[in-house]
């Protein structure tokens, strides 16, 4: 019996493998009318999808990004881990004259150019060997960035229809991210910097391509140089934590009128403008490290809108230009991440009681933190909006 269930399920998984592959060959056919009116031309089109097959690891991954699924600390002690720190130190000084040139030109620190690089790619050394083309046209076809698939698709096309790659060098992460610091392919065509003036915007080998186009993204994004990303505090016990997250801002004077006081024995405001806005984040909750953030952190967070991922560049760039960038307060470690099936029940659980946390996908993204505030504050919880086992718990007894 064991035996026969398993050739029904071989024949199965077969049979919906080949619908699935038909099913794209049919989309792809179609998406040549799209990318046709986009302006690309059918010789491209040819030559980017001769033998296109899905690539369901795509998928996977796209429901198990480590900066939305692994418990932050988990992720800062890899992204910022002692190897790395240690290796942006030497980058930094093995680049100085480089970097200066890039930070006179685009205004950014060079410590933040480091950081990003280090994350990105290690430095370059991973840059992803995932087929941009099928990676894209994988996530355009099927799931719930169709139309990310898309968009992004269509500028790798570009990518290839103006000479800027070829489609061997069209490579990169899962989500079709390329080169030492992993432009997708809409933000190369309009951000990608020729350093060198050899005519080709090179983020796959030219480190001078690869800097300029970096500080010219995160210039054209708002990063001010020489200003500060953020600052850790703590925070007095009854502090409304509703105040963390969400559009918030508030100069910093104000924050520490709040109870906000820095980490250190210095005074919060006094190597600060005190009229400098930022807003408060709360990565693991009320229980965890707290963090005023300023414009620096929002441009990084325009390059991955991860709250983990900028935290982990913020601290790293602390680590390259020769600073700690320790966290003071305790992680809260005996908590959990909840896996994707959880965070879709809690999710259900906020739309069952009213809360309209938006689509059941497993993102906690902003719609699902306000939710989950609300009916924190409902019912007499620190409205920190933060999604773990005890308030799943609670929401589902």
């Amino acid at each position: 019996m064991r035996f026969l269930f398993a050739i029904f399920a071989c024949a199965l998984a077969s049979t919906t493998a080949a619908a699935q592959e038909s099913g794209f060959e049919a989309w792809l056919s179609g998406f040549r009318a799209e990318a046709t009116a986009a302006g690309i031309r059918a010789d491209i089109l040819d030559e980017a999808f001769q033998g296109l097959t899905i690539n369901n690891r795509v998928y996977e991954l796209n429901d198990n990004q480590p900066e939305f699924s692994r418990a932050i600390w988990d992720y800062l002690d890899s992204a910022v881990s002692q190897s790395r720190k240690e290796n942006a130190r030497a980058k930094i000084a093995e680049h100085r004259s480089l970097l200066a040139l890039i930070e006179q030109a685009y205004g950014v620190d060079a410590e933040i150019i480091v950081a990003i690089w280090g994350l990105e790619s290690s430095f370059g050394a991973i840059l992803g060997n995932y087929d941009a083309i099928q990676a894209l046209a994988t996530l355009a076809y099927d799931g719930r960035r169709t139309g990310y698939g898309r968009s992004q698709l269509i500028g790798a096309l570009k990518i290839l229809q103006n000479g800027y790659a070829t489609r061997e060098e069209l490579k990169g992460s899962w989500a079709g991210a390329m080169g030492h610091t992993q432009f997708i392919p809409t933000t190369y065509l309009a951000y990608a910097i020729d350093h060198n003036g050899d005519g080709r915007r090179d983020i796959w080998n030219n480190l001078g391509d690869v800097f300029a186009s970096t500080a010219n993204y995160l210039s054209v994004s708002g990063y001010r140089q020489n200003e500060a990303w953020g600052v850790e505090v703590r925070l007095p016990a009854d502090f409304d934590f509703a105040l963390a997250g969400g559009g918030v801002r508030k100069p910093l004077v104000e924050w520490a009128a709040l109870g906000a006081t820095s980490t250190t024995n210095e005074s919060l405001l006094s190597r600060l403008d005190p009229n400098l806005r930022s807003r408060l984040i709360l990565p693991a909750g009320a229980r965890g490290p707290a963090f005023l953030v300023f414009p620096n952190f929002d441009a990084i967070l325009k390059y991955n809108r991860s709250t983990a991922y900028a935290l982990a560049v913020s601290m790293l760039s602390e680590e390259a230009a020769g600073r700690s960038g320790a966290v003071a307060t305790l992680w809260p470690r005996d908590d959990r991440p909840l896996s994707l099936a959880e965070r879709k029940t809690l999710q259900q659980a906020l739309t069952d009681r009213g809360y309209n946390p938006g689509p059941i996908d497993g993102i906690i993204g902003a719609g699902t933190k306000r939710a989950l505030r609300a009916w924190q504050k409902d019912t007499g919880l620190p409205a920190d909006g933060y999604a773990s086992a005890a308030v799943l718990n609670a929401l589902t007894p």
